[in-house]
């Protein structure tokens, strides 16, 4: 790990009063939820069809119980925990410092780690409704329902994530850009940014940026901080620091 680029974000930090983190899978991978791109990632496994075509709209309609087979197996991990990097951004943003978080993420792990302003893009496993008459359900009964999940109306149970060939939230959309519009420091952070139209978001961006990611990504040539370690024990580093003198 750069003890420079770490001691440069936490200056960045310091001065900071409208940060904005906007973060992807490896976030969590640190938690123990694989991410969806690297050399492991879910992309990569075998399946009967690929998970890209198992995670549309198309598919949840016509394989709708192949659908959930899958996303029982792979999509839900109702046993992990916030990691450093989590629980950084929660004390960040209760210290006046970070305004949003800005997540790719569907696992909840940041409002699980006290994070209040966070704006889920792609929704969340925790939340769910019917199709039908639009009862809400909790993850617990997806994992508890054989074969596809059905409300007492009878219509499927739909998990509240966003699926290939479905439309991102225009309330999230409009929350995100907004928080960047206002930074004073934008944290891309566990993204490769290679997701649109997410990953467009940030494109616009100005002001001061740090990226925080394994492997490179097409905004790197325009980072004022990069880091290439692991973003919780990045993030744990940074807090020793900004713990190091008074805000």
């Amino acid at each position: 790990m750069s003890e420079q680029s770490i001691r440069r974000l936490a200056e960045y930090l310091k001065n900071a009063r409208r940060a904005v983190f906007f973060g992807g899978a490896g976030v969590s991978t640190e938690s123990g939820i694989p991410d969806f791109r690297s050399t492991d990632g879910l992309y990569r496994q075998q399946w009967r069809y690929p998970p890209e075509t198992i995670l549309s709209h198309d598919f949840f309609v016509e394989h709708t119980e192949e659908f959930f087979d899958f996303y029982r197996k792979k999509m839900l991990f109702p046993d992990v925990r916030p990691n450093a990097a989590h629980l950084a951004l929660a004390e960040l943003e209760g210290r006046g410092i970070l305004s949003a978080v800005i997540t790719q993420n569907i696992d909840g792990l940041h409002q699980a780690a006290g994070s209040k302003n966070v704006v889920e893009l792609h929704g969340s496993v925790l939340r769910n409704h019917c199709v039908r008459c639009g009862r809400a359900f909790q993850m617990q009964d997806i994992l508890n329902a054989p074969g596809v999940p059905r409300c007492g109306c009878g219509g499927v149970i739909k998990p509240d994530v966003v699926l290939y060939g479905e439309q991102l939230p225009a309330d999230a959309i409009e929350n995100a850009l907004d928080a960047i519009a206002r930074a004073d420091l934008l944290i891309i952070g566990g993204t490769s940014l290679s997701v649109y139209p997410a990953a467009g978001f940030a494109e616009s961006y100005t002001g001061p940026l740090a990226i925080l990611n394994r492997t490179p990504t097409p905004m790197d040539r325009r980072a004022d901080v990069l880091i290439s370690q692991p973003i919780g024990q990045a993030f744990a580093a940074v807090m020793a620091l900004l713990d190091e003198t008074p805000q």
